[in-house]
């Protein structure tokens, strides 16, 4: 989605990594977009931050189970931004760059970081929802949908324990539930229905039969206030997202109401969603949480990623000065 919006503005993309959709997944998608594993000439160079981990990007290139995705950005990052000079942008979407990384201090480099509190000199760059989702979700038909399981969850396990303990596992106690994503470590919670991963394809399938979900995240994006893509497809599904009052900005991502302070307040939660399913009041919900998606919409996502590269391009303006809702 986001490649797609900047070509629309005019901006030519080439992918600098090999094409695993093609050479993994037998996907050829060569016909729309442009690969190039050596060097070409760029402009700037933008780059989706990859940090090591072991057995899987630490080990030598050929090795089984290696993917070269690290070692790449080593050669770009080298070949581009140190050699070069090249404006270049990071983007540090699991908060993986740590806030003294000689990078940030580099001028011709703009860190942005998916969170309502950037780490400071970073800029926010949130995980972009469609303008036309956004635009024509309906909350008065999303309410009137059947909700046949009061809480759902989907993504996977990485760090969310403690949030999971806290806050999911009571109220799975109390109500139906579904969780599918890839958990592997689950014994502390026998109770808990667990599906294991699901086709991208059934993720709108599983929130669309669900009341509710809350909203799980490592404590490291709690602290700044991000939230994944998990949000949105819950919103624009009508599940309602209960949001723990643990992540910073809880209440610019969801209404007042749906804010819980820990696992027993989000069973007494549900009970009351339950009770209100279709009324004015859950329609005023779910609208209430479609306002609160138009921070992370696609034309703002693309209207700031202009902004850092004309700062970066024409070394104009101070990019501490972008304005945030």
């Amino acid at each position: 989605m986001l490649i797609d919006g900047l070509r629309s503005r005019g901006h030519d993309i080439v992918f600098l990594q090999h094409d695993r959709d093609r050479t993994e997944a037998g996907l050829d998608l060569s016909h729309d977009y442009t690969w190039d594993d050596c060097f070409p000439e760029i402009d700037a160079l933008f780059l989706e931050w990859r940090w090591p981990i072991p057995g899987r990007n630490t080990t030598a290139c050929g090795t089984a189970g290696h993917t070269c995705d690290l070692h790449r950005q080593q050669l770009l990052l080298s070949h581009y931004t140190q050699c070069h000079g090249t404006p270049t942008i990071v983007w540090d979407k699991d908060r993986k760059l740590p806030s003294s990384d000689p990078l940030r201090q580099i001028d011709h480099v703009v860190v942005c970081e998916a969170a309502l509190s950037p780490t400071p000199g970073a800029v926010r760059l949130l995980f972009p929802v469609a303008d036309e989702a956004l635009a024509t979700a309906d909350p008065v038909a999303l309410a009137a949908a059947p909700r046949p399981r009061s809480l759902a969850y989907v993504g996977n396990q990485y760090d969310r324990d403690e949030a999971f303990d806290s806050f999911f596992a009571p109220a799975a106690a109390a109500v139906d539930h579904v969780v599918a994503g890839k958990w592997t470590a689950t014994d502390s919670w026998p109770h808990v229905r667990f599906v294991g991963r699901i086709p991208f394809t059934q993720v709108r399938e599983v929130y669309g039969s669900a009341l509710a979900t809350i909203l799980l995240v490592p404590s490291r994006y709690a602290q700044a206030g991000q939230m994944t893509q998990r949000l949105p497809e819950a919103v624009l599904t009508g599940c309602l997202p209960l949001c723990p009052t643990t992540i910073n900005h809880a209440d610019k991502l969801v209404p007042p109401k749906l804010l819980i302070r820990d696992g027993a307040e989000a069973v007494q939660r549900l009970g009351w969603l339950r009770q209100l399913a279709g009324s004015p009041e859950h329609v005023e919900l779910l609208a209430g949480c479609v306002r609160r998606l138009q921070r992370f919409s696609l034309r703002e996502q693309l209207a700031t990623l202009d902004f850092v590269f004309d700062h970066l391009t024409t070394s104009s303006g101070d990019i501490s000065a972008v304005e945030y809702a």
